[in-house]
C-alpha cells in the first residue's frame, strides 16, 4: 500500500494536499467538511493588512476627529484579530490536521506583532502572503525581495512556529529569492499566490476583474519555477499553487520538486467536495502501479541536475516543442 505522508515545513501531514488560503477556509464548519474530505492541511483564509487600514479609514471619516486615528485603527485591529484568533482555536478543537494561519501583507510595519498571538491561538505554523507588485520607476527592482526578508527576519524574532512565505512570481531570479529566504529561516515557499487579473470592459471603457480562478495553462509557469528551484535550493520545501486542477497536476508539481501543493480554484467548483479523495486515490493507484511505496520515491524525479546548464535546459525544450509543432 502506497505511504502518501509527507514531511511539510517541519509539520507531518498525511498527504501533500493543502487547502490553500481562500473564502473556503474561513470558517470553521468550512475546515470541518475539508477536514472529513481527507486533505493533509489547511491554510487559514488571510488577515489582510489592507483590509484593517480601509475599514479604519471607512469608519474615520465618519467620526473624523483629531486623536481618533489610532483609537480607530487599535479597535479594527482588535476585533479583526479576535475574530481571526478564534477561527484557530475553533478549527484546531474540530479539525485533526494542521491548522496554518496566514498572513496577507505588504509593510513590515509594528502590527505584525500579533503574529505572537497566532502562535498563542494553536496555529501549527503561519504563512506569509507578501504582496510585491511594484510600478514605481523610481523604486530599485531590489526592494521587493528585501521587503519579503525584512518581514520574514521581524516574524521570526517573535514566532517559533514553522513559518512559510507565498512568493508572487513577479521576480527575475527566483531560486535566488528561495535561497535568501531559506537563509533567513523560512521554513516553507509557496510558489506562487495568485494575483489580481485584470481586464477591460471596451463598452463602459472601464477596467474589470479578469478571471479569479486560476487555469490548467498557469500550471506551466508554476512547474518551470519548481523544477529550476528545487535542484538549486535544498533543504527548504516547496508547495506548488496556481495551475493545479486535478490529480495529474498533483503528481506533476511532486515530480518537478514540490512537497505539497496547494489547492483552491478547482475546489471552489466541486460543489460535491468529492474532488480531495478522488485525487487521494488515483495518486495511490498511479504509485502502486509504478512500484512507489512513499512520495519521497519520485518527489523531483524529473527536475534540473544541480550542474546543468538551466539556459540549455530551457532552450532544449523550447527546440523540442517547436520541432514536435511544425
Amino acid at each position: 500500500m502506497s505511504d502518501l505522508s509527507i514531511n511539510y515545513a517541519k509539520l507531518k501531514l498525511k498527504n501533500p494536499i493543502i487547502i490553500g488560503s481562500s473564502g473556503l477556509t474561513d470558517s470553521v464548519d468550512k475546515n470541518k467538511v475539508w477536514d472529513r474530505a481527507g486533505c493533509g492541511a489547511i491554510v487559514l483564509k488571510s488577515l489582510f493588512e489592507e483590509q484593517i487600514e480601509n475599514e479604519s479609514k471607512t469608519i474615520l471619516k465618519k467620526y473624523e476627529s483629531p486623536g481618533n486615528h489610532d483609537l480607530i485603527w487599535n479597535y479594527v485591529k482588535g476585533n479583526k484579530v479576535m475574530d481571526y484568533l478564534n477561527l484557530i482555536r475553533g478549527s484546531k478543537n474540530y479539525c485533526s490536521i494542521p491548522i496554518i494561519a496566514s498572513i496577507n501583507c505588504y509593510s513590515d510595519g509594528s502590527w505584525i506583532e500579533f503574529a505572537s498571538q497566532i502562535e498563542s491561538a494553536g496555529a501549527d505554523a503561519l504563512e506569509l502572503n507578501i504582496s510585491a507588485i511594484v510600478s514605481d520607476p523610481a523604486v530599485h527592482p531590489m526592494e521587493s525581495s528585501e521587503k519579503y526578508i525584512n518581514i520574514l527576519k521581524r516574524i521570526k524574532d517573535i514566532i517559533s512556529i514553522p513559518t512559510i512565505v507565498k512568493s508572487s512570481r513577479l521576480f527575475n531570479n527566483i531560486p535566488w529569492l528561495v535561497n535568501q529566504l531559506k537563509n533567513n529561516g523560512a521554513d516553507a515557499v509557496v510558489l506562487f499566490n495568485k494575483l489580481y487579473q485584470p481586464d477591460i470592459n471596451i463598452d463602459t471603457l472601464k477596467i474589470i476583474s479578469g478571471s479569479v480562478f486560476s487555469s490548467p495553462q498557469d500550471l506551466s509557469e508554476t512547474l518551470r519555477w519548481l523544477f529550476l528551484t528545487s535542484s538549486n535550493v535544498t533543504e527548504i520545501d516547496l508547495a506548488a499553487s496556481t495551475g493545479v486542477n486535478n490529480w495529474k497536476d498533483v503528481i506533476k508539481c511532486l515530480l518537478a520538486g514540490a512537497t505539497a501543493v496547494q489547492m483552491v480554484s478547482a475546489l471552489y467548483q466541486d460543489k460535491e467536495r468529492k474532488l480531495i479523495p478522488e485525487i487521494i486515490h488515483r495518486i495511490e493507484e498511479w504509485m502502486d502501479s509504478r512500484g512507489f511505496k512513499s512520495i519521497n520515491d519520485f518527489k523531483g524525479k524529473l527536475n534540473v541536475e544541480p550542474a546543468a546548464d538551466k539556459t540549455v535546459f530551457e532552450r532544449a525544450q523550447f527546440m523540442r516543442y517547436f520541432s514536435n509543432h511544425t
